[in-house]
């Protein structure tokens, strides 16, 4: 094991950049600190994956961690990244988001850990509480209108057509505020986040050392792309959620089975608590048999039992191992016992490719299908579809009674040929 957790995070790739003393406070002292989660939807994705990891690795090491659900700053909208202001959410919205996102990170921190609990808070607690007065006089003052200009994520705004609104200006001064309040509440005196919140964190820095005369630091991690440039948890299916009923766990597990092989090993650093030699053992199986892909699996059964629990991730793993053996020619009893199935009607003459995928469900209109199938993301049984008019005979199914459909890498549907009387 590392010798502190600051060690940790860089083995595993994930410092982007800190301030000056962090990793020596890291290494000497047990300090709290916090990440901001965003409430903009009802669950999170797998893009909340890294930060989330990030403080049950602080956790482990005997840091005591804290999760912000922003409450209060998801009513406003951080411009952080973002190239347009976001629609504004009413309070109900954020509040029936929220309920969701707890029990997700749940799944990777300890609540009841002695001596070093984590909490979860509600930013909504004190900004919702805060009168305009007293913000500008308490915060407002502390900070130059040149200074937040010259914060990457205003000035990024202010090159674009629309410009910045007041609203979402104000945000970087809300954030400070937040770190204020922990560091006053539960002496949290480091913040994380993504690369892109450099510039919201060291304003929060900068508000505890004038209000307070206190030192804060700041840390922040790498965004997560692929190797091919993709913006990670994106894919042609859409979001990967963490919430099951967004995106089933079969698929999740299949999003990281997916995962290139000149990406794996940095994701099995990033989102497993495997320590050094697994890794090390998994990535010399890239190299020496890539196509057994033994690294993708460890990482989706890793990240399935993470998010979804153990007895979830056993189910997936079997039903993805069981339906290979099935395209391979394996029992057919197995295969359809192991795997819940739609059941279509195919016509001794066969039906179109389009029809399949409509009554099966894997889209909701025609043109949508044939869109899928120009841009090829449309498989049959593992095979790209090259052409809308397609015609599926029964004779080409698995034991002559299962397809299988995929859209892109993610959703997979298994259709069972209808029984006729």
């Amino acid at each position: 094991m590392s010798a502190n957790v600051y060690h940790e995070f860089t083995w595993r790739g994930m410092v982007y950049d800190g301030t000056e003393g962090v990793e020596d406070v890291l290494a000497r002292e047990k300090v709290t600190a916090y990440i901001g989660f965003d409430p903009s939807a009802a669950s999170l994705h797998v893009g909340s994956l890294l930060p989330m990891m990030a403080l049950a690795r602080l956790q482990h090491f005997g840091h005591s961690p804290i999760a912000i659900v922003g409450g209060g700053t998801g009513l406003i909208g951080d411009p952080s990244g973002k190239a347009q202001e976001r629609a504004l959410m009413t309070r109900e919205q954020v509040e029936q988001n929220l309920q969701g996102i707890r029990a997700q990170l749940a799944s990777v921190l300890d609540f009841d850990a002695s001596p070093n609990p984590a909490r979860i808070v509600n930013n909504a607690d004190w900004l919702c509480q805060l009168d305009m007065m007293t913000f500008l006089r308490d915060v407002g003052k502390n900070f130059t209108v040149n200074y937040m200009l010259a914060k990457e994520s205003v000035n990024r705004r202010l090159e674009q057509e629309d410009g910045i609104s007041f609203t979402e200006f104000s945000y970087l001064l809300l954030q400070a505020y937040d770190f204020l309040t922990l560091y006053d509440r539960y002496g949290c005196t480091l913040q994380m986040g993504g690369s892109d919140q450099w510039g919201n964190i060291t304003a929060g820095c900068d508000l505890i050392r004038k209000t307070r005369g206190g030192k804060a630091h700041g840390l922040v991690l790498p965004l997560v792309t692929s190797a091919s440039g993709v913006k990670f948890g994106k894919t042609e299916a859409g979001t990967i959620w963490l919430d099951p009923e967004l995106t089933k766990p079969y698929d999740f597990y299949q999003f990281f089975l997916n995962t290139d092989d000149r990406d794996v090993v940095t994701y099995l650093k990033y989102f497993t608590f495997l320590d050094r030699d697994a890794i090390r053992d998994l990535e010399a199986s890239v190299a020496a048999a890539p196509e057994k892909r033994e690294a993708q699996r460890a990482l989706a059964r890793e990240v399935t039992r993470l998010v979804h629990g153990r007895n979830e991730a056993v189910r997936v793993e079997r039903d993805a191992q069981t339906r290979q053996k099935g395209a391979r020619g394996s029992s057919v009893v197995e295969y359809l016992q192991a795997v819940d199935a739609v059941e279509v009607d195919v016509p001794s003459d066969g039906i179109s490719v389009v029809r399949l995928a409509l009554e099966a469900g894997l889209e909701s209109s025609s043109s949508a299908t044939i869109r899928l199938i120009e841009q090829g993301g449309l498989y049959l049984n593992d095979e790209r579809v090259t052409s809308r008019h397609m015609v599926v005979k029964r004779e080409q199914a698995i034991h002559g009674s299962i397809f299988e459909l995929r859209k892109g890498k993610g959703v997979r549907l298994v259709v069972r040929v209808k029984k006729t009387n």
